[in-house]
């Protein structure tokens, strides 16, 4: 098979890595290789495992960096919203920055268009595995069907998120070697159908022991467990669930070196760096890697994004004067006063919702929560740090070393951007080789076993078993100090406030928001929260034509949710760049112009409240959905 010279750049970061052992650093290093040739390297399980890790080291992307994507699917969800007010273009007003044309991948505006454009590059990655299967020689069946089942899954993984994010898309299964420019919208049902297949196979076949940033058996089983409550198959999420968390407890004793260190506590071992290198534990299902120091790795910088910018120049002392400074006073001894290393240094540019830093945290529920921002030691609030600037010191100014307080008519931008409370036990990442720390090297997780937990108790609540809901969801609260929830408790609002709890900065929020949007629509389930309102996959994104940008209730639970629990979209918020605002139909995102304009003899349908969804065609079925609808008929 002839592999075509141009698409080899592009992948071979993928070919020229291996990881070779447990967090071994090895697994960033470019490993050279004396003769290239795509049919040799694809050509044995080595190969193909090498091939794979173009897919596995793409997924840290999304996490790391400086506006990493992970933001975007945050912000357009009812935990946060974009908090960069000192320019126009940042994702604020979503009836400007969401439009097809706009730039849709830029670090200053949104990561929509990144989404797109990576998850179509992950599944030429695991297309090239999967169409070369039946060539390469394997040592036994055994072997290859765990590196197709990888595959498989490295795929599924892009395909979930596309179809929750942009509906509708183009399904490709097969390396494509030439320009292609007929390519059409599958619909999204069928497209979950052939996932569930793909993920049954793959949870079967992959390994239960992998390295750590590789797929492992417990990953397919995640992924499988949201694809078939995507597709309302609760009972079949329910078995895989359970056997997952089986086979890999919740941490729930202390386990790292951090457990000496005073104001720590469970929660900042699970979230940390060797919690994540360690092979002890049990939690972690998946991660992404990176380490320090090694060529090819990469910072997270979680601090510089969701951490105030307390040293952009407006925390002012109250007779003030300029309160904080990177750098400490001459011989200063008090190591409080670090904010630079204690906290991290901020930008502010993911700005957590009301919602999420106080509303999910209860009097009587939350008190004694690891999590939560009754433990001064877990959360932070702008009150914890203290005035540090040098001259203050010198000058002899009495606020010196003392406590921030708010200065009175704060600004609408910086009291955005400067003045919120946040989880510091998960966003602080030691950052020792920078002089501004900003989040170093670490692992991440992708999946741990509480959000199966969830999953579980989520699978019960469509169920109407809302007893097992409840004991499912108390195996996370409980490990975190919360009280115990009863059936009685039990409704689709407490459960995302579980997971606003517990997976902040982890879950692809707007995914799971419009999940959930989807399954209501499809099972006509009444929505509790919302008085009993029923919802409709006709029309689930707006009427479109002519007015279709509509900001509606009752049109799609994403929609609802959001407007509901944002203190700032469509509550009036606005500063002197943007107005906070966003309509029904950016529970789906724009399909990039690009992608649409230069498939000139195809078509990709463009999401309904667009411009250009009027040309819009009847989406196809893939041939695994649409013989079974004809073996049925």
């Amino acid at each position: 098979m002839k592999f075509e010279k141009k698409i080899i750049p592009a992948l071979t970061i993928g070919f020229f890595t291996m990881l070779t052992y447990s967090c071994s650093k090895e697994w960033l290093k470019p490993q050279p290789l004396s003769f290239y040739e795509p049919d040799i390297a694809l050509s044995d399980a080595k190969g193909m495992y090498s091939a794979l890790t173009a897919c596995e080291r793409n997924m840290r992307h999304e996490f790391f960096g400086d506006a990493p994507p992970i933001l975007t699917e945050m912000i357009q969800s009812d935990i946060a919203v974009e908090g960069t007010t000192d320019k126009a273009g940042p994702q604020m007003d979503m009836d400007i920055a969401l439009m097809p044309d706009a730039d849709l991948n830029n670090n200053d505006r949104t990561k929509v268009g990144w989404y797109w454009y990576e998850g179509y590059k992950g599944i030429k990655y695991a297309n090239l595995i999967i169409s070369r299967i039946d060539v390469a020689v394997f040592k036994d069946e055994q072997e290859k069907n765990a590196v197709l089942g990888a595959a498989y899954f490295q795929r599924a993984y892009r395909y979930f998120k596309l179809v929750h994010q942009f509906g509708d898309v183009p399904f490709i299964d097969k390396e494509i070697n030439e320009p292609k420019y007929d390519f059409y919208s599958s619909n999204r049902w069928s497209i979950l159908e052939k996932l569930k297949k793909d993920l049954e196979f793959a949870y079967q076949w992959v390994p239960e022991r992998v390295d750590r940033g590789r797929t492992s058996k417990a990953a397919c089983g995640v992924l499988l467990m949201k694809v078939n409550m995507a597709l309302l198959d609760f009972d079949s999420a329910i078995t895989v669930g359970k056997e997952i968390v089986a086979m890999h407890p919740l941490m729930k004793n202390r386990f790292t070196s951090n457990k000496s260190k005073p104001n720590t506590n469970l929660m900042f071992d699970l979230h940390s760096v060797e919690a994540k290198l360690d092979g002890a534990n049990s939690e972690g299902l998946m991660y992404v890697v990176s380490f320090p120091g090694v060529d090819g790795s990469d910072r997270i910088r979680t601090m510089r994004n969701a951490v105030p910018f307390w040293n952009n120049g407006g925390i002012k002392t109250p007779d003030g004067k300029t309160g904080t400074s990177i750098v400490l006073a001459e011989n200063e001894q008090d190591n409080s006063l670090d904010l630079n290393k204690n906290y991290g240094r901020g930008i502010g540019r993911l700005r957590p919702t009301w919602y999420s830093t106080n509303e999910i945290w209860r009097k009587g529920k939350e008190d004694n929560d690891l999590r939560g921002i009754m433990n001064r030691d877990s959360w932070k609030t702008m009150e914890d740090l203290k005035y540090n600037e040098p001259t203050l010191k010198k000058d002899g100014n009495q606020w010196y070393g003392k406590s921030f307080v708010k200065p009175v008519g704060m600004s609408v931008e910086d009291s955005i951007r400067l003045w919120f409370s946040w989880p510091h036990y998960k966003i602080f990442v030691p950052d020792p080789l920078q002089t501004q720390w900003e989040g170093g090297e670490t692992p991440w997780y992708i999946y741990r076993s509480a959000e199966v937990f969830l999953l579980l108790a989520e699978s019960y609540y469509w169920k109407n078993d809302l007893g097992q809901a409840a004991i499912a969801m108390n195996e996370v609260r409980e490990r975190a100090g919360a009280s115990k929830l009863t059936a009685a408790d039990i409704n689709i609002g407490e459960i995302l406030d579980e997971r606003a709890r517990e997976l902040y900065y982890e879950e692809n929020r707007h995914i799971e928001l419009v999940r959930i949007a989807y399954t209501y629509a499809k099972s006509k389930k009444s929505c509790e929260i919302f008085g009993g309102r029923t919802y409709n996959l006709e029309g689930i994104s707006g009427s479109g034509g002519v007015n279709s940008n509509i900001k509606q209730e009752g049109v799609n639970f994403w929609y609802d949710r959001v407007v509901s629990k944002s203190n700032f979209y469509n509550k009036g918020v606005k500063h002197k760049w943007a107005e906070y605002k966003v309509s029904v139909h950016h529970m789906l995102w724009p399909i990039p112009a690009k992608a649409i304009n230069t498939n000139i003899k195809g078509v990709i349908n463009q999401n309904i409240g667009y411009p250009g969804a009027e040309k819009n065609q009847i989406p196809l079925l893939l041939e695994a959905e649409h013989n079974e609808v004809k073996a049925k008929t």
